[in-house]
């Protein structure tokens, strides 16, 4: 069988974007299909469209509106690479491609000169903006904005997060508090380690990078190769999710994305890990790094940033203390990552302790790679009916 796909780079992922209406109906034959368009599994994915690392290996269902308030509806996957498995939850650089897809098929109507298109992401439920830059009907990808981690420059895409926090636990603090302390069974070594616990789009713990013995310069390869050091962030992470609540099955830890980890420091001068370039000290407001599916992040993750920014301007957390003091007041936080800079815009609300997000904004750029078919081998029961698309 043939599916209608488009590959569309977005922010510092690829994703593979398909029809809702073109997919089986059965959750269970729909991921067959996906992880065959993918080839998955195998660690090359050399019989797929998959790219055989985490950044592009994700695929993006796009759907008619199931709220009043949306536009369409957006289901991301994290699709396993040596597993058969597919983690269902939400990814912001894909998130950004959203808008121009939906545009370019014909479910959303450009308006003027930036077209508003509101996501509904049917993993938490909650509502996205994206707000697409559009020329004569359809969006503009060429522009002058540039995201650390993709060549060149693009237009630039704002997402609006802001309606995020608490995606899984319920509450942007999950512990209701700013700060905590968690011991992880069976690594005594580690001690008690000072943590908080942040869900602003995704759930994350923030730890300081040196309760793991990292400086801050570390390159995802080397992080990558050293069991020890990965045995113990899952065992963190592990342990992390069962205070916020957060599902954890041991068995699909390399795919399981949530919680996420995030070491963080003060501001230092590294080198790019992508572009071999200097990252100064003086233009970033701390530097951090993300774990998550079984793999530090080449860049930093849209969701991730989200969650991050938050975690910024609450006053008290680990991530708070790492942030210069005259630069805790503004709205603008600045993330240096293994690939250079990212900025995001964040304002909280704190009446009497308690911490609400007013705005949590990224910028991204997207483009359409490709368009066409994906050939499949997987014999399905009852397709969906197929309806009229726009290529």
């Amino acid at each position: 069988m043939k599916y209608q796909c488009v590959i569309m780079r977005a922010g510092t992922s690829k994703g593979i974007y398909l029809s809702e209406r073109d997919l089986p109906r059965d959750a269970v034959q729909r991921d067959r299909v996906i992880l065959r368009m993918f080839g998955s599994p195998d660690r090359r994915q050399i019989d797929g469209l998959g790219g055989a690392e985490f950044l592009t290996s994700k695929v993006a269902i796009i759907g008619p509106p199931t709220r009043p308030d949306a536009d369409v509806d957006y289901t991301f996957g994290q699709v396993g690479i040596t597993e058969a498995k597919i983690d269902y939850g939400t990814c912001g650089n894909i998130s950004s491609g959203v808008g121009p897809y939906a545009i370019e098929q014909g479910l959303v109507k450009a308006t003027g000169a930036l077209t508003q298109v509101r996501i509904h992401n049917t993993s938490t439920g909650r509502l996205l903006i994206a707000h697409v830059p559009t020329s004569r009907g359809m969006p503009v990808t060429a522009g002058d904005f540039a995201i650390d981690g993709v060549p060149g420059t693009g237009a630039r895409i704002a997402m609006d997060y802001s309606d995020t926090a608490g995606s899984m636990t319920g509450a942007l603090l999950p512990t209701g508090r700013v700060r905590d302390v968690l011991e992880v069974p069976g690594f005594p070594d580690l001690g008690r380690l000072d943590v908080s616990f942040v869900d602003c789009s995704n759930p994350a713990v923030f730890l300081r990078m040196e309760a793991l013995r990292l400086k801050g310069d570390e390159s995802p390869l080397a992080i990558d190769a050293d069991p020890a050091l990965v045995a113990r962030i899952e065992a963190i992470r592990k342990a992390a999710a069962h205070v916020m609540g957060v599902p954890w099955d041991d068995r699909h830890i390399r795919t399981q994305a949530m919680p996420m980890l995030i070491p963080v420091r003060e501001p230092m001068d590294y080198t790019s890990y992508t572009t071999g370039s200097p990252v100064r000290a003086e233009d970033i407001d701390f530097v951090a790094k993300v774990w998550a599916a079984g793999t530090l992040h080449k860049t930093f993750g849209g969701t991730t940033a989200i969650c991050t920014a938050a975690a910024a301007r609450i006053p008290g957390t680990v991530l708070w203390d790492a942030i210069v003091p005259a630069r805790r007041s503004k709205s603008e936080v600045v993330i240096g990552h293994p690939s250079g800079r990212m900025v995001t815009d964040c304002e909280i609300d704190d009446v009497g302790g308690r911490f609400t997000v007013k705005r949590a904004v990224m910028y991204r750029t997207a483009r359409r790679i490709m368009e066409g078919h994906v050939y499949v081998d997987v014999e399905v029961d009852s397709p969906r009916e197929r309806e009229p698309q726009l290529a």
